[in-house]
């Protein structure tokens, strides 16, 4: 892994967390930096054994046509509490192993959660895109912070999210007269492009497919599949 994951392993403190967390949102790239995107991943964490267990699940989908490749899913100890705004100390540890284990890494990672839309402008998107080295999406489903302008109703409307006068993300409207999604770079992609890849992963439903994917996998309703 890049150099970055030797120096936040894991910080036994919040207020140790803070700081680390504000050095990495130094190192978030807000520019195109991707090559040709032919794989895109979900990402989704969840909590198992009353929070005791971490579960991280990936499903890489061939891009643009959003057929299944390959998917993981990894099992770990909780290694960091349950603290709003921190998140990512205690879900990318495991969904590092889980890209580890894949037979080919994505070329393009779309999280379940923020990214730049944080109050120090490094959520987990952001996180796991500095940590992995990998261009990342962060696309939630409940709005978290800033203010937007009144959305349109049909599908690939946007407006920008402003949180104290900076433009942090896009409430976007992935299909028609259903609540939209909430999308912010993470890293190594600027907020049009993210928007673009949000739309383009959105075919049939409100969230992407890739999403959809990785959340079926992380609780039990598919099983792992080896790359093909």
């Amino acid at each position: 892994m890049p150099d970055p994951w030797q120096t936040i392993t894991h910080p036994t403190t919040p207020e140790a967390a803070i700081a680390l967390q504000q050095e990495l949102r130094q190192l978030v790239v807000m520019a195109d930096d991707l090559g040709a995107v032919r794989t895109v991943a979900g990402v989704d964490v969840g909590f198992e054994e009353e929070d005791r267990i971490a579960c991280a699940a990936i499903a890489v989908l061939r891009f643009p046509s959003l057929k299944i490749q390959e998917s993981v899913v990894i099992r770990r100890p909780t290694a960091f509490p349950y603290i709003p705004g921190l998140l990512g100390f205690r879900e990318v540890p495991v969904v590092i192993e889980a890209l580890a284990s894949l037979q080919q890494l994505p070329d393009l990672l779309l999280c379940d959660g923020n990214g730049y839309i944080h109050p120090r402008r490094c959520g987990f998107a952001c996180h796991l895109g500095i940590v992995s080295g990998l261009p990342s999406i962060g696309v939630a489903k409940t709005p978290y912070l800033g203010q937007h302008e009144p959305l349109a109703e049909h599908r690939g409307a946007w407006q920008l999210i402003y949180d104290t006068g900076e433009a942090i993300g896009a409430v976007v409207r992935t299909q028609a007269r259903v609540k939209p999604v909430y999308v912010s770079i993470g890293h190594r992609i600027s907020l049009n492009r993210a928007i673009e890849f949000a739309l383009q992963c959105t075919p049939k439903y409100r969230l992407p497919e890739t999403t959809r994917q990785a959340d079926r996998l992380s609780k039990g309703r598919a099983k792992p599949i080896a790359f093909r």
